[in-house]
């Protein structure tokens, strides 16, 4: 749930920031109709989110998987049931869940070039390539990027750090970037690695944890002077990727 991803493409036909409290969104699509909905969905996933905690304080803060109820609402569902694989909090998936539920309902409408990027937890579906930049915090920020080919299925790609954004973290890497169908695994996924790498000897420990739960396709992993990958990973490519696209969010 960090600000590690960034935007590089050649064709982009709307590009819009919207910030709601806590939630910090880029959405990239082609018609203003799928940005509006979007919208909607992101506010209306905030509120269900908001009207748990009230009721249920406790899935806000904890650290450990949390059990909800059978008549709590989906995305609730989905949020506990992603993070118990990880043996982690529900919160760790909160923006991955946000960025898929709204990339879900432009799909709906018709959307088929869609990107959504919740402070670095990203959910798209896209008809032509693009190039999504890792940013790490050091000075080669923005120099590479993963070579995204086209999708007709939702792509989440999330990431992670203990060394920056607001987040926290057990562990101590620039990154960890997970790539999965599912967003809302992806997110806590990207959290759990995270979580277990302090330093470059323990990355393929550390994503020894991906091999027990099916959906992740590919990770990467940074950290100091060390990169390392688990499963897929898309083709890393030279990039020139902006700074001022990252998306600087917080949920």
């Amino acid at each position: 749930m960090i600000n590690k991803i960034v935007f590089e493409s050649d064709i982009v036909t709307k590009r819009v920031n919207f910030q709601l409290n806590e939630t910090v969104v880029t959405i990239i699509t082609d018609k203003k109709c799928y940005v509006d909905a979007a919208i909607n969905e992101i506010i209306k996933c905030r509120k269900e989110i908001k009207k748990y905690i009230e009721k249920n304080p406790v899935f806000n803060d904890t650290l450990d998987p949390f059990i909800c109820e059978k008549n709590s609402p989906d995305i609730i569902k989905k949020m506990c049931g992603s993070s118990e694989k990880f043996n982690i909090g529900p919160m760790s998936t909160v923006a991955g869940i946000i960025a898929e539920y709204s990339l879900k309902k432009m799909i709906s409408l018709g959307a088929r070039h869609a990107i959504v990027d919740n402070g670095g937890d990203i959910a798209l579906v896209t008809n032509r390539p693009i190039k999504i930049g890792l940013y790490t915090g050091r000075k080669y920020t923005g120099q590479f990027a993963f070579n995204i080919l086209p999708q007709d299925q939702i792509l989440g790609i999330c990431t992670s750090s203990g060394k920056i954004g607001h987040s926290f973290s057990f562990g101590n890497t620039d990154s960890v970037t997970i790539f999965s169908r599912d967003v809302a695994l992806a997110d806590g996924a990207a959290t759990a690695v995270a979580n277990q790498i302090n330093t470059g000897d323990e990355i393929e420990q550390g994503c020894k944890i991906l091999d027990r739960v099916d959906g992740i396709i590919g990770a990467t992993v940074v950290i100091d002077n060390k990169i390392g990958f688990w499963g897929k990973v898309p083709e890393i490519v030279e990039a020139n990727v902006p700074y001022k696209l990252i998306t600087q969010g917080v949920v």
